[in-house]
């Protein structure tokens, strides 16, 4: 039987993608299910919930999309779009990454349905597609949390390249969000703050967008977190990262399931969230053999060791 918090309603906003991926360790010719809010219930349906997720896609990937997530054990409602979204990711050394587009999917309408007893929402753009509109709606029609990741909300492309740039659609979205994550290059983007250099100045800048939580992740350097009174810094689970996409996604999930728990514990929180990465990137695409049990051992081994990050 479900522990009562894994009953609790998690629902989606953001399209699925197609990717094509290039990193030091592989290189993969088809395209692979991907996008942020796909990959956040990819991991939740393997941490026993039952997410929702909503974004829209062409016929051409349709039928074999939900096909895919029937068998996940995830809900959807997917919207009519003139193409699916896709980008050509190759990544170096370092982890820095160039984005290419291979399609873009038309925005979720504005009109999407609301779930009105969502416990959390996360909005989880590729590529602008979520309207500010539907968003005020979200907050006017629900009680739930609202959690962003502002990564699709910061991109523009240009002769088929992203170019990350602060948007006035950012700046509408953090004021009605609850928890907003960031990683090094978006928390730049949208403070000016260098997260590897200044990491408090950069999380508490975050903060100041307008929500009650701010999380920077720093990649193999860990994230920190900050609540507008404590600042929680987490360490990362140190592990062999085959392919880095979906990492920040995947923390995202595993930090809406351990809010779920233990709210008021937040590096207990980013603790799970990093373990629940660290299992992602040692795979590539979306199958990966992540576990509660796994997670847990990772979070308690995180918890039990040295938590004064140096970052």
């Amino acid at each position: 039987m479900f522990q009562e918090s894994k009953l609790k309603r998690i629902v989606a906003y953001g399209n699925p993608v197609f990717d094509m991926i290039v990193t030091p360790k592989i290189r993969r010719f088809e395209r692979v299910l991907s996008g942020c809010s796909t990959n956040a219930c990819l991991a939740l349906s393997y941490l026993e919930y039952s997410p929702v997720l909503i974004g829209t896609v062409s016929d051409d990937f349709k039928q074999g999309l939900e096909t895919d997530l029937v068998s996940r054990g995830i809900n959807f409602n997917l919207y009519p779009s003139k193409e699916t979204g896709g980008f050509g990711l190759v990544y170096d050394e370092k982890g820095n990454r160039e984005l290419d587009v291979l399609g873009r999917a038309d925005d979720i309408p504005s009109d999407a349905i609301v779930y009105e007893a969502a416990d959390i929402v996360l909005l989880g753009p590729i590529l602008n597609e979520i309207p500010v509109d539907l968003v005020k709606r979200i907050k006017n029609e629900s009680n739930a949390l609202i959690f962003t990741d502002p990564q699709g909300l910061l991109r523009s492309e240009e002769n088929g390249t992203i170019i990350h740039t602060k948007s006035k659609k950012y700046d509408e979205i953090a004021k009605l969000s609850n928890i907003i994550k960031a990683n090094e290059l978006e928390a730049l983007v949208i403070t000016g703050e260098d997260p590897r250099r200044e990491p408090e100045r950069a999380v508490k800048a975050l903060y100041e967008t307008g929500c009650d939580i701010a999380i920077v992740t720093l990649a193999e350097a860990g994230s920190i977190i900050f609540d507008g009174r404590v600042i929680s810094r987490i360490p990362p689970f140190t592990t062999d990262a085959i392919d880095p996409t979906g990492a920040g996604d995947t923390y995202a999930a595993g930090f809406i399931s351990q809010y779920l728990d233990t709210p008021d514990d937040l590096t207990r929180v980013g603790c799970f969230a990093s373990s629940v990465a660290s299992i992602m990137v040692e795979n590539s695409g979306p199958v990966f053999p992540l576990t509660r049990n796994e997670a847990n051992r990772r979070m308690n081994l995180l918890l039990n060791g040295p938590l004064d990050l140096k970052l």
